[in-house]
């Protein structure tokens, strides 16, 4: 056991050093501060360890960036939500245009529509999750397949079975495709 772990251990090291400098990059493209760029590099060697287990030196430039993407993504709602007054305490000037006020209203329900998808593709059968999850993250069929090491015809089955399903329990839950109640 402590084999494999060195080695992936070893092939994470080698893949973060080949990518190191793009997974920066997208930390710093999304307005992030180094201390929060170092947050993402660590994110993204988390992300990998957990979803990757021995073949994690076959991992191409597209997943890794992806993955960082995300990580970016997930520090910069963090750091919102850290600097996030709740509203009944904010003062009346800050929301005094309709504008603000408006903004906000759309990025609270973007984030609620966000956790409900989410908490949708986690009651999806097991072996639909990842497919659905990676293609809502923008992976083309033909990588999922490649990455999950399927075929592509169990890959699209999986595919449009699973995003059959969510799309049943959102409706489930009222929201359509325009993702409104």
């Amino acid at each position: 056991m402590t084999d494999v772990a060195d080695r992936i251990s070893v092939s994470l090291e080698a893949l973060l050093a080949r990518f190191g400098r793009m997974v920066r990059r997208v930390g710093r493209d999304h307005g992030l501060a180094d201390v929060d760029v170092d947050e993402v590099l660590q994110e993204v060697r988390i992300r990998i360890w957990k979803a990757r287990s021995e073949d994690v030196a076959a991992l191409n430039a597209s997943y890794v960036h992806r993955t960082a993407v995300s990580a970016a993504l997930d520090v910069l709602r963090r750091r919102r939500r850290e600097r996030t007054v709740p509203l009944a305490e904010t003062s009346e000037q800050s929301y005094a245009s309709g504008r603000d006020a408006a903004e906000a209203e759309r990025e609270l329900d973007g984030a609620e529509l966000a956790r409900q998808v989410a908490r949708a593709v986690d009651g999806l059968v097991m072996s639909r999750r990842p497919v659905v999850r990676m293609h809502l993250q923008g992976y083309p069929r033909e990588e999922i397949a490649r990455l999950l090491g399927w075929s592509e015809a169990k890959t699209r089955n999986l595919l449009y079975r699973g995003l059959a399903d969510l799309r049943a329990a959102l409706l489930s839950q009222g929201i359509g495709p325009e993702g409104h109640r």
